[in-house]
C-alpha cells in the first residue's frame, strides 16, 4: 500500500494481474476464433471465454480503479452470464 497526498494506491497482487492478462487473452482468442469461422459466436466456447475473460478484466480494472472499465465489463459479464443460460435452458 503506498500512500500519496490523499489518495492511497494498493499494488495490484499477482492474482489481479494474470486475472487482467487472463481476460485479455480470452477476449482476444475468442473473438479471432470466431471471427475467423472456426468456432460459433453463439457457441459455449465463446460465451464461456467472454464471461470469464469479461470478469478477468474486471477483477483488474476494479483494482486500479478505471471506473470506464468496471462499467464496461460488469455489462460484459452480465450479457455473457444471461447468453449462456439461455444457451443451456432453451
Amino acid at each position: 500500500m503506498k500512500h500519496t497526498k490523499n489518495k492511497i494506491t494498493i499494488k495490484p497482487s499477482k492474482f489481479t494481474e494474470a486475472s487482467g492478462w487472463y481476460g485479455l487473452i480470452a477476449l482476444l482468442v475468442a473473438y479471432a476464433l470466431a471471427s475467423l469461422g472456426i468456432i460459433k459466436a453463439d457457441g459455449l466456447i465463446y460465451l464461456s471465454l467472454n464471461l470469464t475473460g469479461g470478469i478477468g478484466l474486471l477483477i483488474v480494472a476494479a483494482s486500479k480503479n478505471v471506473l470506464q472499465s468496471v462499467i464496461l465489463n460488469i455489462f460484459w459479464t452480465i450479457i455473457g452470464m444471461v447468453a449462456i443460460i439461455k444457451l443451456v435452458l432453451f
